[in-house]
């Protein structure tokens, strides 16, 4: 936490630096806190965990975490806080850092030293910071234990203190743990454990130093939040979305002014815990964006040293209820193959508008959408797409509300960007494409394409409700999509196979009527699993599609009432056979007609995450391309 400055209303120079790089006022007074006050002491003493941050001897920033049972933290008199908490002498690098001088074990170190601290409830979602120094500790071996495991006791002199806000919180209850410490690894790069940690980690604490003072604090979100950009020997990079929060930015502001930081990810299942120290480079804007997609503010931790210790932390923990503020798992975009196929870099700056002219329903969940699209004038006009891509649209000009602290009706719109893509499932214009020389077809002025969606959130909602007699126009961000997954072109001796599930039959659609020209030669084959309420997409589909019915196998789940009987009449009679049950491992492997004799078969998947990890099981060997909607 930031000491006061003599700056107006206590802000340092690097948050009022950071305030200025995300265009956000510096508003007059902080809302720290002198001292200890005694609602912040009994706020302390009800957690049963608190990180605290110190600094090695080469001055950089490491963060552990201590406690486990409500209690071992309190104020011990006006503007003191005390601790005591069983530790990892031997591993736990901030015990070293504050401690590690103590010439014999139980003898009283008094030395000031700077410290930082957060003291977490994440049963109730609450969190306050604390910054001071050090000013005693002791630690002292305790019979029947772990040999690198002591009991230490500190005293630490409160300068300042900050209660905190609750997003990205999962709650957990905390239990005491004696822990028996395993250190796996010490150097770089990360070993397969580590990375399993940060994998499946929620939370990380975070210790930063501005040269004044120190700062504390913690991140939070959905299992997957941290990202690993690379893990090599020579270049360990770790990523971390900067979600919205109360826009003190105390930890940026520090970072800002001293790029060094030093994080611990525990393990609360099992008491393992990850400690790193490194720099820091805060990434806004385009450039966060173009690391991790949707993302408007990141941090990018290039890692200089670690720890991964077994069974090294105090305490455990079981899980409750999930942050409802917590975002989606973005990835980044080295993951997600985020940049078009033609190399043709996206940027949330549209050159074009897509106008919304007709909604067709398909299904009392499911609508087709037309727009019309027009460009912006003064703006390079945007390349035609190819059969199979997919549109980038930004709505937040109609669902934005801008920032606020809280927003418990809609916690999910705090850290929404509103860009959405959707499969083009109308095929392109005659003519789109290259017209020799490398040179590309740009796209007209007037032209209609079709999105297929089903309504799940804000901006299908919108498309879904929005009355037609009124303009709706969506700036186009581009057009993208895997080259890969584009099945027109396909040559050799390799059958495609295209196993789609309920709307996943969209990049299908712009594609189909190619490869259905050739008639008794069609090599292609389509699996389509659904509900029995999205019946009438499969008609449409089928309808519009002629001869798609005769390589299609559709499977149905759920009830089947007697109007999606007939439904189910129609589509045999449109050539289609459909089976009345899930989709098995059998189906999706049987060779049936198939000539496999002659190179086998190329599977096409757009499906739910959860049917494609099963269908990826299954096709085992095979050759596979998937369709991801993690843009």
């Amino acid at each position: 936490m930031s000491t006061l400055t003599e700056l107006t209303g206590g802000w340092h120079p690097g948050e009022v630096a950071v305030h200025k790089l995300l265009n956000i006022p510096t508003y007059g007074g902080k809302p720290t806190s002198r001292g200890l006050p005694p609602q912040y002491g009994y706020r302390i003493a009800a957690s049963p965990l608190v990180a605290f941050g110190a600094l090695d001897g080469e001055g950089r920033p490491w963060t552990t975490i201590l406690g486990g049972e409500r209690g071992f933290s309190q104020p011990i008199q006006k503007g003191f806080l005390g601790a005591k908490s069983p530790v990892d002498r031997k591993h736990d690098p901030v015990v070293q850092a504050l401690l590690g001088s103590a010439p014999s074990d139980g003898e009283l170190v008094q030395v000031e030293k700077p410290i930082s601290a957060l003291s977490v409830d994440l049963e109730n979602r609450d969190r306050v910071k604390i910054a001071g120094r050090m000013i005693a500790g002791v630690l002292s071996s305790q019979e029947g234990t772990d040999a690198a495991v002591s009991e230490m006791e500190m005293a630490v002199l409160v300068k300042e203190t900050l209660g905190n806000c609750p997003k990205y919180m999962n709650k957990k209850v905390i239990r005491a743990h004696l822990p028996s410490p395993e250190l796996v690894s010490d150097t770089l790069p990360l070993p397969r454990e580590a990375l399993d940690l940060i994998e499946k980690a929620d939370m990380f604490f975070l210790t930063s130093a501005n040269g004044e003072a120190m700062d504390t604090n913690h991140r939070g979100g959905p299992p997957g939040f941290i990202r690993v950009a690379r893990n090599a020997p020579e270049d360990v990079v770790v990523v971390y979305p900067e979600y919205s929060g109360n826009r003190l930015y105390e930890s940026l502001g520090n970072l800002y002014l001293n790029p060094k930081i030093g994080i611990a990810i525990p393990d609360f299942d099992t008491s393992d815990v990850l400690y790193l120290t490194g720099t820091t480079k805060i990434l806004a804007g385009a450039d966060a964006t173009a690391l991790i997609p949707h993302q408007k503010l990141a941090v990018r931790i290039t890692v200089t040293a670690a720890r991964f210790v077994k069974n090294s932390l105090p305490f455990r923990g079981v899980l409750g209820e999930r942050s409802p503020y917590n975002p989606p798992v973005r990835r980044l975009a080295t993951e997600v193959g985020a940049l078009p196929a033609d190399g043709r870099e996206e940027t949330t700056a549209a050159t074009a508008t897509a106008t919304l002219i007709k909604r067709t329903a398909l299904t009392p969940t499911v609508n087709r959408y037309t727009f019309r699209f027009e460009a912006v004038r003064h703006k390079p006009r945007m390349k035609a797409w190819r059969a199979g891509q997919y549109v980038t649209l930004d709505f937040s000009p109609e669902l934005d509300e801008g920032w606020s602290h809280m927003r418990n009706d809609d916690p999910q719109s705090l850290n929404d960007d509103f860009v959405r893509t959707f499969t083009i499932s109308s095929p392109p214009p005659p003519g789109f494409g290259s017209v020799g020389n490398g040179v590309e077809v740009e796209v007209p002025d007037g032209t209609e394409f079709e999105i297929t969606a089903r309504t799940h959130g804000p901006a299908t909602g919108l498309l879904a409700r929005h009355n037609l007699r009124m303009p709706l126009e969506i700036p186009v961000v581009g057009f993208g999509g895997e080259e890969g997954f584009r099945i027109t072109d396909l040559g050799g001796t390799k059958i495609p196979v295209f196993v789609a599930g309920g709307v996943g039959i969209t990049p299908l659609l712009a594609q189909v009527g190619g490869l259905l020209r050739d008639g008794e030669d069609v090599r292609l084959r389509v699996i389509w699993s659904m509900r029995a309420e999205d019946l009438p997409l499969a008609v449409d589909v089928l309808e519009k599609n002629e001869g798609l019915g005769d390589v299609l196998r559709l499977f149905v789940t759920g009830i089947v009432r007697d109007d999606e009987k007939k439904l189910i009449s129609k589509i045999r009679r449109l050539g289609a056979t459909v089976v009345a049950r899930r989709l098995a491992r059998d189906d999706v492997l049987q060779t049936a007609d198939y000539d496999l004799n002659n190179g086998g078969r190329k599977y096409y998947l757009c499906v739910s995450p959860e049917l494609q990890t099963v269908l990826v099981e299954w096709l085992g060997g095979e050759e596979v391309v998937l369709e991801s909607f993690n843009y």
